[in-house]
């Protein structure tokens, strides 16, 4: 039986781009009057986003879906699950749990809200003043992810989020900065550029000029980051393919103007292989790229992440990646034991090799990165960093520094302040003397 007021539920899974659709179906259920309930049991429905990039993600969205069913009843699902086929052409979704309301794909916002008002018919007057201007987010106060584009152009072996998410499609750039701004004036201290192929946004568009506050500006990456760069806040970049005019970037960074962190998916540094995974690049120049960053900029943090064991992958080549990663000393580094997806052409590519061997990579690559990532973080200490406070308690606060993203990177644990004009809160961005270094993280006092 309805409420007075209507109340969804709303379970989010998978990446940050997924994260965003589901805020802006919170920003527009908010407009629409609708209230969010913290409980199953106090829904009216809910809404479960979905991942269906690997198995395991497949098998928690497909968990998450049935635990609602089961405490609710009521339930439409969205997300990359909701595109995803079996062999047989049948929806996954629809086939494992028939009795779902409505199944809907990836950045599908009308899409649900027409299932929604379906369902749940919307209440009468809704208050828009009600929803913030920044809309409603799923992070902390302090810091938002800002999406700037959807889809991707590429067609990577490995991957099956262009035919879950389509082609690269980039938003106005004067929506993106307009977005930015009100999540700056919200109180947002950190910005966290994503997409599937950041470097790309605007090469859909042919670079058209867009206008950011009446003023002309060309749709493509540099520039966008020029204006974010003038919000006087951290702008953190992800998913930056090492395309050449990445490097029209790199200034802005050693000036200070934008975050000194790149997260670039490499994936792996072997020619053979990254042309069996059909990437965009080759290791001899992303190690020449690298160069020149830390040469025009020293402090530049470098991301990235690799698969190891992908089909016909030689242990030669394995070494060749090592050898590599020795080389590149990248600051942080997350690795995947290569995992078939349902759908992706790899699955055809000949040389699939044993699970434990995957493993056994995988690990061997870690070792090698956990005494690159402990050296580099030893050089810390006794520096002084600004760090960006995420949790305050009684041990003190939990932060994050410039070379540091949310929930992927190390943190700094910084000792609580013994004077009473050095305290600190949640969002404030404070300097810290380093005292001390692990594997993965700093310790350090006001």
């Amino acid at each position: 039986m309805t409420t007075e007021v209507p109340k969804v539920g709303f379970v989010s899974l998978g990446c940050p781009k997924a994260l965003v659709d589901s805020e802006q179906i919170l920003t527009q259920l908010k407009a629409e009057g609708y209230q969010t309930a913290p409980t199953y049991d106090g829904a009216d429905l809910v809404i479960v986003n979905t991942c269906g990039f690997i198995d395991a993600a497949v098998q928690e969205s497909l968990d998450a879906i049935g635990e609602a069913l089961n405490a609710n009843g009521k339930v439409i699902v969205t997300g990359c699950l909701g595109a995803k086929k079996d062999a047989d052409g049948a929806d996954i979704v629809s086939k494992v749990h028939p009795n779902v309301l409505a199944v809907t794909g990836p950045h599908a916002m009308q899409e649900v809200m027409q299932h929604v008002h379906q369902h749940l018919p919307k209440p009468h007057d809704p208050f828009t003043d009600l929803v913030p201007p920044a809309g409603i987010k799923l992070t902390p106060k302090h810091y938002a992810y800002l999406k700037i584009s959807e889809g991707c152009n590429h067609r990577c072996s490995f991957c099956i989020i262009p035919s879950m998410r389509g082609d690269l499609v980039s938003r106005d750039i004067g929506e993106v900065v307009r977005e930015a701004e009100n999540l700056v004036k919200a109180g947002v201290r950190e910005l966290l550029v994503i997409s599937q192929d950041t470097s790309a946004y605007g090469v859909d568009l042919k670079y058209k000029t867009g206008f950011v506050n009446g003023r002309p500006v060309k749709t493509r990456m540099t520039e966008l980051v020029k204006e974010l760069a003038a919000l006087d806040v951290w702008v953190r970049l992800h998913y930056v393919y090492p395309y050449p005019h990445v490097d029209e970037i790199i200034p802005l960074m050693a000036q200070g103007k934008v975050l000194p962190y790149l997260d670039v998916p490499f994936q792996h540094a072997h020619p053979e292989v990254l042309k069996r995974m059909k990437r965009p690049a080759s290791g001899e120049k992303n190690i020449e790229r690298i160069r020149a960053w830390r040469e025009l900029c020293p402090d530049i943090t470098l991301r990235s992440t690799f698969i190891a064991g992908f089909p016909g992958e030689t242990e030669q080549q394995f070494e060749y990646l090592l050898d590599f990663l020795r080389e590149a000393e990248l600051d942080r580094v997350g690795c995947f034991a290569y995992s078939p997806v349902q759908g992706a052409s790899a699955n055809a590519l000949d040389g699939a090799l044993p699970d434990e061997v995957r493993e056994e990579r995988r690990q061997r690559f870690m070792q090698v990165q956990e005494a690159i990532s402990a050296k580099r973080l030893q050089r810390k200490v006794g520096k002084t960093l600004k760090v960006l406070i995420d949790q305050v308690n009684q041990d003190g606060g939990v932060g994050r520094s410039m070379a540091d993203a949310p929930e992927i990177d190390g943190v700094v644990y910084v000792a609580p302040p013994e004077k009473p004009w050095k305290r600190y809160k949640v969002g404030d961005i404070i300097s810290v003397k380093i005292s001390g270094a692990d594997l993965h993280d700093l310790w350090g006092e006001v």
